[in-house]
């Protein structure tokens, strides 16, 4: 029988080994050194804030690993040998594969700041690191955190949750301003705002970490000359594919784990998927490495159909993310860019005072819609995944916005203030209706 090996038990992997049990009766092990069960990765932040206990992120019942014939085995993979489909465990074991399944994951970004490897300073990825930041938080009062992105935003969130104040290092001149466009970048930064113990420094960047005599860190230097004095810094500037121990081997390798179409790696029966893989040809509008949950989910169900006979070239769509920052709610859907390119224009509508923006990116020449960002009120992601792919016109998604949302209190509010506002900056005369090629659209 055949023997298909998944490293690595987060989304991407454990999507790819149920799928692959879907179809065919191959034996299936999953190897993970993080933990023996599959858990939410996204949610490892609800357990630190008391919301949720750890075994409530575990989607699956612990036999349902067993009733499916899925096994599992909890250790390291110290090295792969591909000429002669073995893996060396850290246990000392010798697993054999016929196809293998790379699921690697991601590492927390370090650039070689002195003091960076000091007691109190870390990333936050893996459920390890969560419990490293349960010990590295106890009993502290302060902390530094560099990097804002959505992983410093969520540990800004968790560490203000215990009571300990915090100072954010930002190295642009706005809050995750090399994505977010200036306009949504100040709505974040209203909603940070409103939280007494954060502090943001924009334009600093982090020089060294001082320690005390412990061997513990006490505080930061920036590039600027400024020392702020802390008990805990929170890396968060980014993470990157966990390919190292992989170097040096017959797989290529950029940032990523080189992998074609059909997520094949260089080498035969070898795959990869999930956030260590790197597309060498992407998809128009999508990046080579794209470390989001959902990329993870649809690459496992991707290669497990290869896996199982049936080859299928991997085609997430659409990009889109969803996020919160605290108590704001974000999506993107297609292309909005942190500056406008020259063949865009855009539309902004927003409510400050009520904490809701819309940020429309479309082409100049024809008004096809390119993209939206959107804060404080929820799309459907189908609605817009299609009028960005069939190059709907600004003024169409416009006047059938209600067809969009998903929260029916929010157009009866707010509707005729966006056609309104659409129509004195664009000199236009859009009024609210509901074309019949609509209706066919969303049955």
């Amino acid at each position: 029988m055949e023997h298909v090996v998944i490293i690595g038990n987060g989304i991407a992997g454990v999507t790819a080994a149920r799928n692959i049990r879907k179809l065919t009766d191959k034996k299936i092990t999953i190897i993970s050194s993080e933990t023996k069960y599959f858990f939410s990765r996204t949610a490892l932040m609800y357990v630190y804030m008391g919301h949720m206990r750890f075994k409530d992120t575990q989607p699956y019942e612990n036999n349902f690993w067993e009733k499916n014939r899925i096994d599992l085995i909890h250790d390291f993979v110290q090295s792969i040998d591909f000429k002669k489909n073995k893996l060396q465990l850290a246990s000392g074991d010798l697993i054999d594969y016929d196809q293998l399944i790379l699921s690697l994951g991601s590492v927390p970004n370090k650039f070689g700041w002195k003091g960076q490897d000091l007691k109190g300073v870390q990333g936050l990825y893996s459920k390890n690191d969560l419990d490293l930041m349960e010990e590295n938080t106890k009993g502290i009062s302060s902390a530094v955190i560099v990097g804002g992105g959505l992983i410093g935003i969520e540990m800004a969130e968790m560490l203000l949750s215990r009571g300990i104040k915090v100072d954010f290092l930002i190295r642009e001149k706005r809050f995750w301003g090399n994505v977010l466009p200036k306009e949504d970048s100040e709505i974040v930064q209203q909603e940070i705002a409103k939280h007494s113990g954060i502090t943001i420094h924009f334009e600093q960047e982090l020089a060294e970490i001082g320690s005390n005599n412990e061997g513990r860190v006490n505080n930061v230097c920036t590039k600027n000359g400024e020392k702020i004095t802390c008990e805990f810094v929170g890396l968060t500037a980014g993470v990157r594919p966990n390919v190292d121990f992989l170097r040096g081997t017959d797989l290529k390798i950029n940032r990523g784990i080189l992998v074609n179409e059909d997520l094949s790696t260089n080498i035969e029966n070898v795959y990869a998927i999930g956030d260590c893989a790197e597309i060498i040809e992407p998809k128009a509008g999508r990046r080579a490495i794209e470390q989001v949950w959902y990329t993870g989910r649809m690459m496992g169900e991707t290669v497990a159909q290869t896996i199982a006979g049936y080859p299928t070239p991997y085609s997430p769509g659409v990009w889109f993310n969803s996020a919160k920052f605290f108590d704001l709610e974000y999506q993107t859907y297609g292309a909005v860019n942190n500056e406008l390119k020259d063949d865009e224009s855009e539309f902004i509508w927003r409510d400050l005072h009520k904490e809701r923006l819309l940020h429309f990116v479309f082409h100049k020449e024809n008004k096809a819609i390119k993209g939206v960002n959107v804060f404080g009120i929820r799309l459907r992601h189908e609605v817009f995944e299609q009028w960005i792919k069939e190059e709907i016109t600004i003024d169409e998604v416009l006047l059938n916005l209600r067809s969009a949302n998903f929260d029916p209190e929010f157009f009866k509010k707010f509707e005729q203030s966006i056609i309104e506002h659409f129509n004195s900056e664009f000199d236009a005369d859009l009024r609210l209706k509901k074309p019949k090629w609509w209706e066919k659209v969303i049955s």
